[in-house]
């Protein structure tokens, strides 16, 4: 196996990250993946049978998807040719294809290994469609987007998604464990600190090493508590970017908590999109979609909330102002739970779209001329205010319309309660009327 250290022309003893000593010199050494790499994941049959088909490598940072790639190459016996899809542009691409085709004509696959694929534009991406085909190369595509938004349809095809994990404490244990063993003690940690080292990480394995590197650096007279390791390093920032998939995740992950009528998994949404610095005015918009798709008329109250929560942030600004955002998303997730309005308009439309131009019964126009009223406009019509208990019966639906649809189904919930019973009365009104 060839080293990366020497590859790049450094010497075997020249100073190098821990993350980097430590790299999986086989596949088995890789943690957290056993999902995929084990006997029985796609990636351990794939080589116990002799083979390996192109796939695409989709998980977060720190997780192994270069040193995955690079064992794979060394598994099936393939040169592993690795490219950025960051530095790298159409004329590497040509390059890397032009050596493939070599290696191939000499008995040698190539594994090409691309970091960062989504990064590579549409026409670009179909650049690898032939060579794929061909099987001049095995493509690895390591992404941390996901590859339904990012990758073309025809690319995919022709590739095996693997999810990989983010690394949870049992493999990030793991990796603190080979930290000590190669440097030959402990880390100078009270078991709580461990605890919060394991957590600053966020699941990112090679970010773990790095602090691991920089806490057995220390030579403390006793083990650093919780509070002293603070004073040394830095929290790994939370995975976010507010355009990618990250972004959607998590809204959604707020509006179902809301919708789901819990307020404490909303709270911490909520404390989630605004610490890793999302647009507060984004959130305080879809909370009044909120109001509005899920509450109703249950609560008449809860969309009047959201928009002071709106009006109070735009009007305080950050910090005071997220406090009015997180009492609006209580408030919604306390309320009673309607979407009759939301499913009643949603039929509203289709039922419009399938009808056209219906006319209004002759009853409910207006005519205000003489022609108007001699061809029967306004005849027959009964102001519902002087009938008993204020409602007429009378049938507002077009003439040609045989059946009358109930569209606004209220639930039993809130205030839609009331409103309910006081529907049932006025359809069976108008139903009796009708005859």
């Amino acid at each position: 196996m060839t080293d990366l250290f020497q590859s790049a022309g450094l010497s075997s003893d020249a100073p190098r990250p821990l993350a980097d000593r430590l790299r999986p010199q086989t596949l088995d050494e890789v943690v957290g993946q056993g999902h995929v790499l084990g006997p029985d994941g796609p990636v351990g049959r794939m080589l116990a049978q002799g083979r390996l088909s192109s796939i695409i490598l989709w998980g977060p940072p720190g997780v192994g998807k270069t040193t995955i790639a690079r064992l794979l190459a060394d598994a099936s016996g393939q040169e592993f040719h690795p490219l950025s899809a960051v530095f790298s542009g159409v004329a590497d691409l040509k390059k890397a294809f032009e050596q493939a085709r070599g290696r191939r004509a000499a008995g040698k696959g190539t594994l090409l290994f691309v970091d960062e694929i989504h990064r590579f534009n549409r026409a670009q991406q179909d650049g690898f469609l032939p060579v794929v085909e061909e099987g001049v190369i095995t493509l690895v595509g390591a992404t941390t987007e996901n590859p339904s938004f990012e990758l073309n349809a025809a690319l995919l095809s022709r590739c095996q998604v693997m999810v990989l994990k983010r690394l949870d404490e049992d493999a990030l244990e793991a990796l603190l464990a080979r930290a000590e063993s190669a440097k030959g003690r402990a880390l100078p940690l009270t078991c709580d600190a461990r605890e919060a080292l394991l957590t600053m990480a966020d699941g990112d394995g090679r970010y773990l090493l790095n602090l691991a590197e920089e806490v057995l650096r220390l030579e403390p007279a006793e083990p650093l508590s919780t509070p002293q390791l603070g004073t040394f390093l830095q929290r790994r920032a939370p995975v976010y970017d507010k355009d990618r998939e990250e972004h959607y995740n998590l809204i959604s992950a707020l509006h179902k908590s809301v919708r789901g009528s819990d307020p404490d998994a909303a709270l911490y949404w909520l404390a989630r999109m605004l610490g890793a610095g999302e647009d507060p005015l984004f959130l305080a918009r879809r909370i009044v979609r909120m109001a509005n798709e899920d509450i109703g008329l249950a609560d008449p109250t809860a969309i009047h909330a959201a928009l002071a929560a709106k009006e109070t942030y735009e009007f305080l600004g950050s910090p005071e102002g997220e406090l009015a955002l997180a009492q609006a998303v209580v408030h919604l997730a306390c309320a009673p739970k309607s979407n009759a309005v939301y499913k009643g308009w949603k039929a509203a439309l289709r039922l419009a779209g399938e009808t056209g131009s219906l006319m209004p019964p002759a009853h409910i126009l207006n005519a205000p001329t003489r022609l108007m009223k001699d061809q029967g406009y306004g005849k027959g019509y009964e102001y519902d205010h002087d009938a008993p208990g204020g409602v007429s019966g009378q049938d507002y639906f077009p003439d040609a319309m045989k059946d009358r649809p109930v569209l606004y189904e209220p639930k039993d919930a809130g205030r839609e309660a009331a409103i309910a019973e006081r529907l049932e009365r006025w359809r069976a009104l108008r139903g009796k009327r009708r005859g």
